[in-house]
């Protein structure tokens, strides 16, 4: 008898989404997974994700279809306990993921505790319209937008903007960075808001995903010097030893960045959001709390901040479960 087939996983689209924006084919992205090609053609070739494939889209998507398939019906409207801890937690802006796991680790000895991510997207998705719905739907992550791919005829990124004087290329940054192993090494860049006139600042350690957001009076490149040395100086020298940035020009006085805090700044390539994977993920999570449009301008330093508490709250798959938090306070404790 031939093996039951295993719908494609919220990971798994997360996999192809990865694959497709760095060029893979889709033969070596379902060499990657495990699966047949034709599962991943049929994932991404289908009428509604194009021009672009989203990973998060697919996987809301999914759940919504297998609802419907259930006519409505999900464990959580037979479990008020456990509906009133999902609804809280998603409230917070914690992924069903985050949920899932979460409870488990709370409850370890209570079976009535347990739920998958996937449930959870049903029980999102199949509320009756009102209050509680859109605001648990617009908790819900939403995947960042790449910028412009690499040009198809060269298969090189397409040059936008012009060169920051004097910038060390990603290529010449220390080649342990890349293992994730030594800690200290933080990628940055800019949340824009409303008609490109204010934003935030992200910075993100790429060892503990631990995001510091920085409070911005303006977004021209002395304001974000001085803000960005300001917050990375109260670090342990450490945990702080590299910057990649994209080529924005609001870091064109890298140089300056340099000699107030010892940090040496590495600039990624044109259109290669890959290279500053860390730093993308970090935006996505800051837009479920402040979404397009946005005026950073009206936004008091205190309100970032308690984000910024609430990013590093969360447990995260890529840690073990655990908190970007924890992993980095016990990194402090040990360089103090």
């Amino acid at each position: 008898m031939p093996p039951k087939y295993r719908r494609l996983s919220s990971e798994e689209r997360e996999e192809i989404s990865r694959g497709l924006a760095t060029g893979m084919s889709l033969a070596e992205i379902a060499l990657g997974l495990g699966r047949a090609t034709s599962s991943v053609s049929r994932e991404v070739g289908q009428p509604r994700w194009k021009p672009e494939y989203r990973a998060t889209v697919a996987s809301v998507g999914a759940a919504r279809r297998a609802s419907a398939r259930r006519k409505g019906k999900t464990k959580l409207f037979g479990n008020e306990r456990l509906r009133k801890y999902v609804e809280a937690k998603l409230l917070l802006r914690w992924s069903p993921a985050q949920v899932a796991k979460a409870v488990r680790e709370e409850y370890p000895d209570d079976e009535d505790m347990r739920i998958s991510h996937e449930t959870i997207y049903d029980h999102v998705y199949v509320l009756p319209r009102g209050a509680l719905r859109k605001e648990l739907i617009s908790a819900l992550r939403r995947e960042h937008k790449y910028r412009r791919k690499a040009s198809r005829a060269t298969g090189t990124p397409a040059e936008t903007r012009g060169k920051i004087a004097g910038m060390l290329s990603i290529e010449e940054r220390p080649k342990g960075v890349e293992g994730r192993i030594v800690p200290g090494h933080w990628e940055g860049d800019l949340v824009v808001g409303r008609g490109n006139r204010s934003a935030v600042g992200t910075l993100v350690e790429r060892t503990t995903r631990y995001a510091i957001l920085v409070p911005l009076k303006a977004k021209d490149a002395v304001s974000v010097r001085k803000a960005y040395a300001r917050e990375m100086r109260k670090l342990p020298k450490e945990l702080a030893k590299t910057l990649t940035y994209d080529q924005g020009s609001e870091m064109s006085g890298h140089k300056k960045f340099t000699i107030d805090t010892g940090i040496k700044v590495y600039f990624a390539h044109p259109s290669s959001p890959w290279e500053r994977g860390t730093n993308e993920n970090t935006n996505g999570l800051v837009r479920q709390f402040f979404p397009k449009g946005t005026d950073f301008a009206g936004v008091a330093p205190r309100e970032i901040k308690r984000v910024q508490r609430l990013l590093n709250g969360r447990p995260r798959m890529t840690l073990g479960w655990k908190k970007p938090e924890q992993a980095f306070n016990k990194l402090v404790a040990l360089n103090s």
